[in-house]
C-alpha cells in the first residue's frame, strides 16, 4: 500500500515540477542560440549567457602554441635541431616565441619544426629547429603528408601576420593567430596566393541593435538577439577544394573576433563580446580596432528577413564580395 502524501511531500513535488519547467525553458533557449548561425549545425553549440563566469581580462591567444602535424617547413635555421632537443612541440613553439623582441618588436624566429614521434624520428626525436622565413605569409613548404615525421608552426610578432580583407566598402586589416589556429591560418594563407576568390562573400549582416554598446558590451537586461551583432560570409572559393578545418583554440568571442561557423568555410566577424556563446568557435583572427567601423558599415546594409531553423536572421539584399589579400611589402 502506498504511503499517504504529506504536506512536505506535496511541497517537494511542487518544487520538482518547477525545476523541470525551468530546465525545459533553458534547453529551448540553448537550442535557439545554437541554430542562430547557419552552417554545420551539428558542430555548433552556443550557450546561455546566464551561466557564464569568466575573466574579463582574458585575451585571444593566451597560452596557445600549436602547429600542424606531418608538415615540414624550410627556412634559414636560427637554431639547429641537431643541437637543440626538447620534450614537446609546444616547448619548441615557445622557444621560438622567446626570440621575439619585446611587445612590439620583430621575431628573430617566425617558424619552428619539431620531431615528436619516438618510433618514426629515431635518433632525431626531440629535435627542435627554429627558423626564419623570407616571407612568413608565404612560408617555404618543404614537404607534407602522412609520411612526414615533422610538426611545424608559425609565430607572428605583435606587428606581424597582418593581412587585408578587401570589400567594396573598405579594407579591413586582420591579425592572424597561427599559434592558436594553425590549420585555419594555413588555409587563409593559401587564399592569399589565389588570383581571385570568386564565391567568397558576406551574405548575412546583423547590427548590435539595442543589445550591445559601441564597445561591444552587452547592455543590462537587453535580449541577446536577434539581431546577433555579426556579419557572416564564406571563403569557399570557386575552383578550390575546401577541407573541413578541425576544431582549434576556442576563446571567448569578442568584438572583432573572426571565427569559423562549425568547420568552415563559413565564418563570421563579431560586432560584440558574446560571452553567452561560451567558447564554441575556432577563432583564427582579429580585426584591428580602427577598422571595425567598416564592419559596422556592412552590418547596416539593407537586408531581407529570413528564418533559419526557427531563428530569425537578416540576409543581405546584395551579398558583399570579399577577398583576403596581403599587405604591400615595404620598399
Amino acid at each position: 500500500m502506498g504511503r499517504r502524501q504529506t504536506d512536505s511531500d506535496l511541497h517537494r513535488f511542487t518544487l520538482w515540477v518547477l525545476f523541470l519547467i525551468a530546465a525545459i525553458s533553458c534547453c529551448m533557449a540553448y537550442y535557439s542560440f545554437s541554430v542562430s548561425l547557419k552552417g554545420n549545425s551539428d558542430t555548433i553549440f552556443v550557450g546561455s549567457s546566464e551561466s557564464w563566469r569568466g575573466n574579463e581580462e582574458e585575451r585571444e591567444g593566451d597560452g596557445c602554441c600549436g602547429g600542424v602535424e606531418h608538415l615540414e617547413l624550410w627556412g634559414d635555421a636560427m637554431k639547429w635541431g641537431s643541437d637543440f632537443k626538447l620534450n614537446s612541440s609546444e616547448e619548441c613553439c615557445r622557444a621560438c616565441k622567446e626570440m621575439c623582441e619585446g611587445d612590439n618588436g620583430p621575431c628573430l624566429c617566425d617558424s619552428w619544426v619539431f620531431c615528436g614521434n619516438k618510433q618514426d624520428c629515431g635518433s632525431r626525436f626531440g629535435e627542435c629547429w627554429l627558423k626564419k622565413q623570407k616571407d612568413a605569409l608565404d612560408p617555404d613548404w618543404r614537404d607534407s603528408g602522412d609520411k612526414v615525421i615533422w610538426t611545424s608552426g608559425l609565430v607572428f610578432g605583435k606587428g606581424e601576420g597582418i593581412i587585408k580583407l578587401k570589400t567594396e566598402h573598405g579594407i579591413v586589416n586582420v591579425k592572424l593567430f597561427p599559434d592558436c589556429a594553425p590549420h585555419s591560418v594555413y588555409y587563409i594563407l593559401e587564399l592569399l596566393s589565389l588570383q581571385h576568390c570568386a564565391g567568397c562573400q558576406f551574405y548575412r549582416a546583423e547590427s548590435r541593435g539595442n543589445s550591445w554598446d559601441l564597445q561591444g558590451n552587452h547592455i543590462e537586461h537587453a535580449p541577446y538577439g536577434p539581431p546577433y551583432a555579426l556579419i557572416q560570409g564564406t571563403v569557399d572559393a570557386y575552383g578550390t577544394v575546401f577541407k573541413d578545418i578541425p576544431q582549434e583554440a576556442c576563446p571567448t568571442i569578442r568584438r572583432g573576433s573572426i571565427a569559423w561557423v562549425g568547420s568552415g568555410p563559413d565564418f563570421f566577424i563579431s560586432l560584440a563580446n558574446h560571452h553567452e556563446w561560451k567558447k564554441a568557435y575556432t577563432v583564427f583572427g582579429q580585426v584591428l580596432p580602427e577598422d571595425m567601423e567598416i564592419v559596422e558599415k556592412i552590418s547596416q546594409l539593407p537586408t531581407i528577413p529570413d528564418v533559419w531553423s526557427n531563428v530569425k536572421v537578416a540576409v543581405l539584399e546584395r551579398p558583399v564580395p570579399l577577398r583576403f589579400i596581403r599587405m604591400r611589402k615595404s620598399p
